[in-house]
């Protein structure tokens, strides 16, 4: 009986210890105007234990101990932390505005995210207001120049609609894609450029071959809508876009739109009308009388006088205006962001422009306790008209014969709206005027996140998370050329032309991961990651095109001759990661993953690739090497090393088959492609190492990254024995290597009640080399060595530019004997972005400016008006050392001697790329009716450059890496001026 009693008492004392050890903490979360703060993280230092603050601010948790240290962060604020106990179990708590990205939450796992002061990546990171809000973007890719340290951001044309390419940390591949992949809330995004079919009347690429790269259409990232995105991340280095898979070895561009918060519903209304016209217009050249006799345009002068066709044709200017209303709040236990965005934007030519309309819904919902729902969806439609410019080997694409086009022409219709043919065989304002050549396209963008918390303990946790996503768009495509069109009767060939297009693009995704935290007593914590991806893509395409129409029937039933060209591309990919995270006390943190892929595009679609990764990142400001009064607030060294891959084009490991008619049958050829059964992917090999410091209460920042990064079996085309039946093999056959330097500067060098000033510095620069070529060099790009092309040659530069070069006029030009001189390279000596933000009282200003200094481009717009003797700086005397040539004679007579160097060019450029300046009121000064924001912003509204052209930032091949420096007389580059109001309420 004793022996019970004293077993009871024991019992009852051990109860009572741990109820004594157990409490409540709680208290309220508020910022510094009083108002609760909604969603704040309380987080039970070294425990998995934790909670979000309610709609009133408050929290309350449970704690397993007599005495913890509570951790609160929310975005945008400066996290805190204070100590409670059964005695003190907590209270109010303010947070501060964060200035500083020390504690921001970075997105760049497949299931986890991580705090940027423990990133061993150099992550680049741009908010909503950064992306959108200092002036309309066209584009997305747009509101990325001079932001991202590393990134080539290029414009393709001038063309309202889109088409950029961006390429990160250097040339990644050959003849594979250079394109990042594109995510957005975990929808991997189709970004391909579909051809419009325009050359069968351009001749541009193979004579009517209707593949072609040359017709200036719309890369599909355009389709999304810039005022939708909340943050956009991106990851360059394999080390940190490797767990992606070999779609993302060209780096990661991580789109997380905006979401809905628990509290105050808000409604916001928001407004642009703007105006844009050419960047640049290049004048006319200043011709004399003897000029004019020497073209016979004396008669011709005499009877019409002059015309300015540049200005008729590229002298307008466009309206412009974006539209967006949106619903956005939640509660405790749902949330949304609904949205509806409308653009209109004509073009600066005429019958052309850009429509886009987009509705989005972002729900979040609490299932239970446990499980968390997140569902995105989108629906776009857009619509562009492109017009009709680039390579044209028929003299009719407009910028083309705009060159062969004289001022004493006249080009205008008569009474009866009938055109008179140009001298160049093409009226250039007929063109504009009746040919169509659009794209309409419309896209579903869906995704489904789901985060189940399997079991939670108070030093670990395991949660599932899983994703399944689908972005799926039709794109129609219609250019219609009259028969009546008078370049049809010159040439009597065609007799007009129809051409339609249909692609029908579907990626489907998914993906789960499960996800286990463990916390020890001394501060080391662990994160587990295992999971796995599918992918399956599916993009079909059909053109049929019609000529020798009917009359004035458009139809491509009612043409004489019509043909279909079909292009199917089918790919399933499959992968699995696994990754461990070691974090003791945010002092080092450190990572190590494996990544496996898999893909039908490779020789053996069964073979698993395997991709390792491993980082490391020591915060020496957390180890107390200095005193709390020590200005050094962050000194971060970090080390990164991972390894990618790129599949197989679709179509290398298939002998292709081509049809044909012989004898009036229909039949097929074998194409002069041999597939290749062995094929492989190549192989990306990157170190990279940095270190991130900032100083005095975080006014000053800065960032320091170098990169090698290694490229092993290369794929490119090997010349056969024609004896087997082909001519070429695609084979890994090369090596590349990228060397890089990143640097950035954050300075405040203001910062009180009334004003505020923020600066900050993107300095970077590539430099690429062919380290290995297993087949003899050879030309790519452009369209011969007489007018600039790149060449790949063992230990030179990917991006050099070479051409023909006559030995007499130079001495050791030619040192390899191959009968090429290098003229320049495409890649830039450096860039330099330059950002503001200036707060004065209720003002806002932003300014952005951007330096791209070297970088060389083939500029054939030039080649084109010389040979027709219309240049603007024709008889400018400023290149001929002599100075008895004017610049026009000088640069054909150096060509036709054999010199391609007079149409390559510095592509060197300043521009001042945003602008804005904002007043903002708030709503206790209009009757609490809306908080109102007005502004005026400018986007491209300073442009200095050498460059002979309207712009140097172009590319006849669009998105083509290796090719994207040439141009030939493009869609004009041009500027916005926009007006802004917002109403929230």
């Amino acid at each position: 009986m004793k022996t019970k009693f004293t077993f009871l008492f024991a019992l009852m004392l051990c109860f009572a210890a741990t109820m004594q050890a157990q409490f409540t903490a709680q208290g309220k979360i508020i910022e510094a105007s009083g108002e609760p703060l909604i969603g704040v993280s309380v987080l039970v230092k070294g425990t998995t234990l934790g909670t979000i603050t309610d709609i009133d601010g408050m929290y309350s948790i449970m704690v397993n101990s007599s005495e913890a240290e509570l951790e609160f962060s929310y975005l945008g604020y400066k996290s805190s932390t204070i100590i409670v106990s059964a005695d003190s179990p907590g209270g109010d708590i303010t947070l501060a505005e964060s200035t500083n990205q020390l504690d921001e939450i970075v997105v760049t796992g497949l299931a986890t995210n991580v705090k940027r002061s423990n990133l061993a990546n150099a992550v680049a990171s741009i908010g909503a207001s950064e992306i959108s809000g200092v002036t309309s973007q066209p584009t997305m890719e747009g509101a990325l120049y001079g932001k991202i340290k590393g990134a080539d951001i290029r414009s393709n044309s001038g063309a309202p609609g889109g088409g950029m390419s961006v390429k990160l940390r250097g040339v990644t591949s050959i003849f594979g894609s250079q394109q990042p992949l594109y995510i957005v809330d975990g929808v991997f995004m189709d970004n391909s450029t579909i051809s419009l079919g325009t050359n069968v009347v351009s001749a541009a690429a193979g004579g009517g071959n209707t593949a072609s790269n040359q017709d200036d259409a719309s890369n599909r990232i355009a389709d999304l809508v810039t005022e939708d995105i909340e943050s956009i991340e991106v990851l360059k280095g394999a080390s940190a876009s490797g767990i992606y898979g070999s779609r993302a070895a060209a780096g990661v561009v991580i789109i997380t739109t905006k979401k809905g918060k628990a509290g105050k519903n808000e409604v916001k209304l928001s407004q642009t009308f703007g105006l844009l016209s050419a960047t640049r217009l290049l004048g006319q050249r200043n011709y004399s009388p003897e000029a004019v006799d020497a073209l016979g345009g004396t008669a011709a002068l005499a009877a019409n006088g002059l015309t300015d066709y540049e200005k008729e044709l590229f002298g307008n200017t466009g309206l412009l205006s974006t539209t967006q209303l949106s619903f956005s709040g939640g509660n405790d236990q749902t949330t949304y962001y609904v949205s509806g965005v409308y653009k209109d934007e004509e073009g600066i030519v005429e019958n052309t422009g850009y429509t886009k309309g987009s509705f989005r819904a972002n729900i979040g919902h609490q299932l239970t306790d446990r499980i968390k729902l997140d569902v995105s969806s989108n629906y776009i439609n857009a619509q562009s008209g492109r017009g009709f410019f680039n390579n044209g080997n028929t003299n009719t694409t407009v910028g083309y014969a705009q060159a062969f086009t004289y001022p004493w022409e006249n080009l205008f219709p008569d009474a009866n709206g009938v055109y008179p043919a140009g001298g160049a065989g093409s009226n250039i304002l007929e063109t504009t005027a009746k040919v169509t050549n659009d794209e309409n396209v419309n896209r579903f963008i869906n995704s489904v996140n789901a985060t189940a918390q399997l079991f939670t303990r108070d030093n670990q946790s395991l949660k599932l998370v899983g994703t399944v996503a689908r972005d799926q768009y039709n794109l129609e495509t219609q250019a219609i050329f009259p028969r009546s069109l008078t370049f049809f009767s010159a040439d009597g060939s065609l007799g007009g032309a129809s051409i339609l297009g249909n692609t029908r693009s579907t990626i489907n995704r998914l993906a789960g991961f499960l996800v286990h935290d463990y916390y020890t007593d001394s501060g080391m914590n662990f994160t587990t990651q295992v999971g796995m991806t599918g992918e399956d893509f599916d993009r079909n395409t059909i053109i049929t095109t019609a000529t020798d129409l009917n009359g004035v029937e458009t139809s491509i039933s009612q043409a004489a001759n019509q043909a279909s060209f079909q292009n199917q591309i089918i790919q399933k990919d499959r992968g699995f990661f696994v990754q461990e995270e070691v974090n003791f006390n945010d002092k080092v943190f450190a990572t190590i993953g494996l990544r496996g892929d898999r893909s039908t595009n490779n020789g053996d679609a069964s073979k698993m690739y395997y991709y390792p990764k491993a980082n490391i990142a020591v915060n020496l400001h957390e180890f107390g090497f200095w005193n709390a009064d020590s200005q050094i607030n962050q000194f971060k060294l970090r080390a990164a090393y991972g390894e990618a891959g790129t599949f197989a084009n679709f179509n290398d490991r298939f002998n292709l088959l081509n049809g044909t008619v012989i004898g009036g049958s229909s039949g097929l050829t074998s194409s002069t492609l041999r597939g290749n059964s062995s094929v492989g992917p190549e192989r990306q090999k990157e170190l990279e190492i940095g270190t991130d410091i900032a100083l005095l209460d975080n006014k000053v920042s800065i960032e320091i990254t170098y990169y090698n990064k290694n490229v092993d079996d290369v794929l490119l085309r090997a010349q056969i024995p024609t004896s087997t039946g082909f001519t070429s093999e695609v084979v890994n056959a090369a090596e590349l290597n990228n060397k890089g330097l990143e640097i950035s500067l954050g300075l405040r060098p203001i910062e009180n009640e009334n004003l505020t000033w923020t600066t900050n510095f993107n300095w970077w620069k590539n430099s690429s080399e062919v380290t290995k070529l297993d087949i003899d060099p050879f030309n790519l790009g452009g369209f011969a060595a007489s007018l600039g092309q790149y060449r790949i040659q063992e230990g030179s530069s990917a991006t050099q530019i070479v051409g023909t070069i006559n030995p007499d006029n130079c001495d050791n030009c030619d040192p390899d004997g191959d009968g090429f001189a290098v003229y320049g390279d495409a890649e830039a000596d450096f860039n330099l972005g330059w950002i503001n933000n200036v707060k004065f009282g209720n003002f806002d200003m932003a300014m952005v400016w951007h330096w791209k200094k070297g970088g060389d481009g083939v500029n054939l717009s030039t080649l084109l008006y010389d040979l027709a003797g219309t240049t603007w700086d024709y008889d400018d005397k400023t290149l001929d050392p002599s100075g008895e040539l004017g610049n026009g004679d000088y640069r054909t007579t150096q060509w036709f001697a054999g010199n391609a160097g007079p149409w390559i060019e510095d592509a060197s450029y300043i521009r001042m790329r945003e602008i804005g300046l904002y007043y903002n009121i708030s709503k206790e000064n209009v009757k609490d009716l809306a908080d109102l924001r007005i502004g005026v912003s400018a986007r491209n509204l300073i442009n200095i450059f050498d460059y002979n052209s309207y712009d140097p930032e172009v590319s006849n091949f669009g998105g083509n890496v290796l090719a994207n420096s040439i141009e030939v007389t493009p869609y004009p580059a041009s500027k916005r001026i926009n007006f802004h109001i917002t109403a929230t309420f």
